[in-house]
């Protein structure tokens, strides 16, 4: 039997490699071996309980059936307020979608800014998604290198660089997978002015913008109306399988948005967004708070640590939980250099060609999203193995 051939556009959507490792290291740990596991980007904290209490009373009080297409309105309130509150930024909430996660929200963006053919700029490396979410919607998703000169992120001077007439917006995470560093504020606001004065579109991923540590975090959102936002409650929220997300996008773009919303997934979860209102009150954002500074204790613990034993950390990151490590001291292929450290030392790392292509072997990326005792095991295996090999 000969089946049909399959969309063209799924050909240039590549495996999930993250997902694709991480199955593997769970097969080791299923044979009993000690994996000390530092690829997957999930908080090993779950929702607080606060969270659960909301979602337990909104089971009982039956509380499950379709809620408008763009999220409750206690919901959308509560995130119009954590922007004023925590951000200095005001913002309506009939501007926010609440999304199935900022995955779901990233693919509602480029189904209404991209068409058949549009370039969308974006860094290399990259959350490896992205550019899929570009795809999806026959876009093509121009990558620009990046380096530690400009600590891995997009600036004024390359947009301009690579923008040509096939370019209508670039998309933007900062803090960005995998390198944990930010756009700095005066450099974004370029950007976007760059942007503006060519027409295009800009979209910022700010899924990681509540976990910061150096200075005050600023959202895009202070740059103007014009710019779409996207954030989710799986990473400082620490509610990766809830599926809950938000986009914040221009006043005349919000009807179009919602219709496109009625059309695509209906609402997002139900359940989960009752139990989301209570993410925002003080009891739970003081719990988020000192969850986030056990992150950033883990990361002034694990970048000296690396560079201690030979592996560099050329930028140090400023949010997210991950570490991007140039390996190439020890290996000019990191992809066989992450399957060698698995088999060695049972510590799971990403190579960098789950990221893009730029330099993409010379680079890992270490989740530190573990307890501070595995990070500290981590490192001493590592360093035994490289100092042996």
């Amino acid at each position: 039997m000969t089946l049909p051939a399959l969309a063209r556009r799924t050909a240039q959507i590549s495996p999930f490699l993250v997902m694709e490792l991480l199955a593997r290291a769970k097969a080791l740990e299923m044979a009993g071996k000690p994996v000390l596991h530092m690829s997957i980007g999930e908080p090993d904290f779950t929702a607080p309980e606060p969270v659960v209490q909301a979602l337990e009373q909104a089971v009982r009080s039956g509380q499950t059936q379709y809620t408008a297409a763009t999220g409750i309105e206690p919901l959308r309130r509560a995130i119009a307020e954590h922007y004023q509150r925590d951000y200095r930024v005001q913002v309506d909430p009939s501007r926010i979608v609440v999304t199935a996660g900022a995955s779901a929200a990233l693919t509602l963006a480029c189904c209404a800014l991209v068409n058949p053919g549009d370039r969308v700029l974006m860094t290399d490396p990259s959350y490896p998604c992205n550019r899929h979410f570009v795809a999806s919607y026959d876009g093509v998703a121009e990558l620009v290198p990046v380096g530690p000169q400009t600590r891995f992120q997009m600036t004024r001077a390359l947009l301009e660089q690579h923008w040509h007439a096939g370019v209508k917006g670039t998309l933007l995470a900062s803090p960005a997978n995998p390198t944990g560093t930010s756009i700095p504020f005066d450099e974004l606001a370029g950007i976007v002015d760059a942007c503006r004065k060519r027409n295009g579109f800009t979209i910022v991923d700010e899924i990681y913008l509540g976990l910061s540590y150096d200075g005050s975090p600023r959202s895009a959102l202070e740059l103007g109306e014009d710019l779409i936002v996207t954030n989710s409650f799986s990473k400082y929220f620490h509610m990766t399988g809830w599926r809950l997300g938000w986009l914040v996008v221009p006043q005349a773009y919000a009807r179009d948005f919602e219709k496109l919303s009625q059309n695509l997934y209906i609402c997002a979860s139900a359940l989960a967004q009752q139990a989301a209102v209570a993410c925002f009150t003080p009891e739970a954002m003081s719990i988020y708070e000192a969850r986030r500074q056990e992150f950033r204790r883990r990361r002034d613990y694990i970048v000296p640590a690396l560079r201690r034993i030979g592996l560099d950390v050329p930028v140090t990151p400023d949010g997210a939980f991950y570490v991007y490590i140039d390996c190439s001291r020890f290996s000019n292929d990191s992809g066989a250099f992450a399957d060698e450290l698995l088999e060695r030392t049972y510590v799971s790392l990403v190579p960098g060609a789950d990221f893009g292509s730029h330099e993409a072997k010379r680079y890992l990326r270490l989740s530190y999203a573990t307890p501070l005792e595995k990070l500290q095991e981590a490192v001493d295996r590592l360093e035994k193995y490289l100092a042996a090999r």
